[in-house]
C-alpha cells in the first residue's frame, strides 16, 4: 500500500505543473504535498535552494502569464525504496511545452524524499537536475 500511496503523491506532484489545454496549473497543490519546511534544490545550471514558497511563486507566474503554455512533465521511470516510515525515490522524467512561442522538450532526474505522517505520505525534500 505504501508504494501505491507514494506513486499517487508523485503523480500529483508532477501534475501540479500541467497547463495543457488552457487549464490552470495547480501549483498550490505543492503546499499539500511537501511539508511546510521542506527543502527544494535545483542543481543546474545554477545551484539554488528554495523554500516551498520560493519554489512555487515563480512557477505560478511562468505557468499563468502566457509565457509557458501546453506544459507538462511526467515520470518515465522510477526506483523507490521504503524503510518503515521513510522513503526515497529516483525519477527520470520528461517535459514539454511552448515557451515564449517556441516548442521545447527536455528531460532530467529528480530525487524525492518522503515521510509517512498522520495524513499520509508527504515530501520532505526534492532535488532535480535537467539534462542539457
Amino acid at each position: 500500500m505504501s508504494k501505491t500511496e507514494i506513486d499517487t503523491v508523485t503523480a500529483e506532484f508532477f501534475g501540479a505543473f500541467d497547463n495543457r489545454g488552457g487549464k490552470a496549473a495547480d501549483v498550490d497543490r505543492i503546499r499539500l504535498l511537501v511539508l511546510p519546511r521542506g527543502v527544494i534544490v535545483k542543481t543546474a545550471p545554477e545551484f539554488t535552494v528554495y523554500t516551498v514558497d520560493e519554489f512555487i511563486e515563480p512557477r505560478r507566474r511562468l505557468l499563468s502569464d502566457g509565457r509557458l503554455v501546453e506544459f507538462s512533465e511526467w515520470e518515465t521511470s522510477e526506483r523507490t525504496e521504503i524503510a518503515g516510515d521513510i522513503a526515497s525515490r529516483f525519477s527520470e522524467y520528461s517535459k514539454s511545452g511552448v515557451l515564449d512561442g517556441e516548442p521545447f522538450e527536455g528531460a532530467g532526474t529528480k530525487t524525492i524524499q518522503f515521510v509517512r505522517t498522520e495524513d499520509g505520505w508527504r515530501i520532505t525534500a526534492f532535488a532535480w537536475f535537467d539534462r542539457p
